[in-house]
């Protein structure tokens, strides 16, 4: 990897980060599943993905900044996985289920969002 590349992917690392940490100081909301924190930044993460895959842009830099830098800072796949984990030790089946199905539906459905609005333009 180049010095450009790298900086891109520190850049872009990052800027992730700072956002992730603001929205897990700010934002926590119950619904019919638990949208806390975590899951609001993997559904953002998510509708981040989908305009960066409507543009197709198989550009190297911002591949970095963007695709492994910035969402890859900003997504929590691990602490998602965590929180699973510990809804399953403390027996939580239901609540398991709707947060795991909750959270990758959201994602989905934020993904398709962004790219059909990012075409639309």
């Amino acid at each position: 990897m180049d010095l450009k590349s790298s900086i891109c992917l520190l850049v872009g690392s990052f800027l992730g980060l700072i956002l992730r940490i603001l929205i897990n100081q700010k934002f926590t909301r119950k619904i019919v599943i638990n949208i806390n924190s975590i899951s609001i930044v993997n559904i953002l993460a998510s509708f981040f993905l989908g305009i960066f895959l409507a543009f197709n842009q198989l550009n190297n830099y911002i591949y970095n900044f963007f695709y492994l830098g910035f969402l890859g800072s900003l997504s929590t796949f691990s602490t998602f996985i965590y929180q699973l984990f510990e809804l399953l030790k403390n027996k939580k089946y239901i609540i398991f289920l709707l947060h795991y199905f909750g959270v990758l539906m959201l994602s989905f459905i934020f993904l398709y969002i962004a790219k059909f609005i990012t075409r639309a333009f």
